[in-house]
């Protein structure tokens, strides 16, 4: 492992997640205030994933060709601009129409990290290091709600896009400074598509978990802070404590990650899901800040617990069909469902009442879990694993 590629990375990272995490969790709330729907707040948050849902189709593999740090580094800069348009928005179709420019960032951004941490990451650490990347990933997401609660408080909403916006151009002269161009694990001939990696029934299992996991992320953004303020009348800044709450739990996942490397990974995706269903199911009932904080906490720490080692699935496969490749589809599973979840949430919640959204977010959770089940068979050794034993990689 390159320690100081690695650090490099995950510093940049944690400025750019802290940056998104400070607006992402008010622009429900800033919404609502410009009159938007439901629905509205819905396609707020949505939008920044649609984009990338396009993107994500070529973005990989052109990283595999071309390199990781341009994307990087262009990623960054558009995710700086969009933050100040964000500034000065007025309607919700500015807020709507700035968040697809935002996703187009970071679709650009967040996967190809991902790629570049799995070029570097050696054989058997794959859970250590991707546990460590996502802790430092949730960190700064789950960082940024506190100030942005803070900072949203003491001026404006506004202000927070500003800061937002300040934190990724740090993030951008970081990268192009400190980040070096490493070696990549490109795909053999023989399997160079881009949906070749779609063969693999882990791979398979792991974008049904992740679709199923962006929605209850989606939903989670979207729509806590909107209950949060509109059913318990809580302030900005405790809005903001409640969802910096992720980020201690979020830090387990160097733990968590550790533990995919030697125990039953496969349990471990699962038995996580089932925590966050049943957080899931109690958040709609909470009326106070310390059950909805409780719930919430329980929501993540399924999430540390399934994520890293739903992750070295990717990295395996990534091995042997290109990193690049196999990681933007997995990412690409994760914008499909945190872009078209909060849609259809939105549309949920329009109809039937903002606690619909929570037990809509349980049902997509049970199925993703139960494709993962029966896609991902108990000891079955994985494509890549296979490959590397018959001496068919070519890194």
């Amino acid at each position: 492992m390159n320690k100081r590629a690695f650090i490099v990375l995950v510093s940049s990272m944690l400025i750019s997640m802290l940056g998104m995490g400070i607006v992402s969790p008010f622009l429900p709330i800033y919404a609502d205030t410009l009159g938007a729907s439901k629905l509205e707040v819905g396609l707020v948050q949505a939008g920044f994933s649609i984009t990338g849902i396009g993107t994500l189709l070529f973005i990989g593999r052109l990283s595999d060709r071309f390199g990781r740090k341009v994307f990087l580094s262009a990623g960054l800069g558009i995710i700086a601009i969009s933050s100040v348009g964000l500034m000065y928005a007025t309607r919700p179709i500015h807020l709507i129409l700035w968040r697809f420019i935002q996703g187009l960032g970071a679709s650009a951004h967040m996967p190809i990290a991902q790629a570049y941490l799995g070029d570097i990451t050696p054989e058997g650490s794959e859970g250590k290091w991707m546990g460590y990347f996502n802790a430092v990933l949730f960190a700064g997401i789950g960082g940024g709600p506190l100030a942005g609660g803070l900072i949203s408080d003491a001026f404006s909403i506004r202000a927070t896009f500003q800061f937002m916006a300040v934190l990724n151009a740090l993030a951008l002269v970081a990268t192009i400074l400190f980040l070096k161009e490493m070696q990549r694990k490109t795909a053999q001939t023989a399997s160079g598509s881009f949906l070749a990696p779609l063969r693999s029934r882990n791979l398979q299992g792991a974008i049904s978990y992740n679709i199923a996991n962006g929605v209850t992320i989606a939903g989670l953004m979207a729509f806590v802070p909107l209950f949060a303020d509109l059913t318990i009348g809580l302030s900005a800044s405790l809005i903001g404590v409640l969802l910096a709450a992720r980020s201690p739990v979020s830090i387990l996942q160097s733990y968590t990650g550790r533990m995919a490397d030697k125990w039953n990974r496969r349990a471990m995706v699962l038995w996580g899901g089932l925590i966050s269903m049943a957080a899931l199911c109690l958040l709609p009932h909470s009326r106070g800040f310390w059950p909805l904080l409780g719930a919430y906490i329980l929501v993540t720490l399924g999430q540390t617990v399934g994520v890293p080692a739903v992750n070295t699935y990717v990295v395996q496969e990534g091995r042997i069909y290109g990193m690049g490749t196999a990681v933007t589809l997995f990412m690409l599973a994760m914008h499909l469902g945190t872009g078209l979840g909060p849609v259809a949430l939105g549309a949920i919640a329009d109809r039937f009442g903002l606690e619909s959204v929570f037990y809509s977010s349980t049902a997509c959770m049970a199925v993703g879990l139960v494709l993962f089940a029966l896609l991902v068979r108990p000891g079955e050794q994985t494509p890549a694993a296979a490959m590397h034993q018959n001496g068919e990689v070519s890194e």
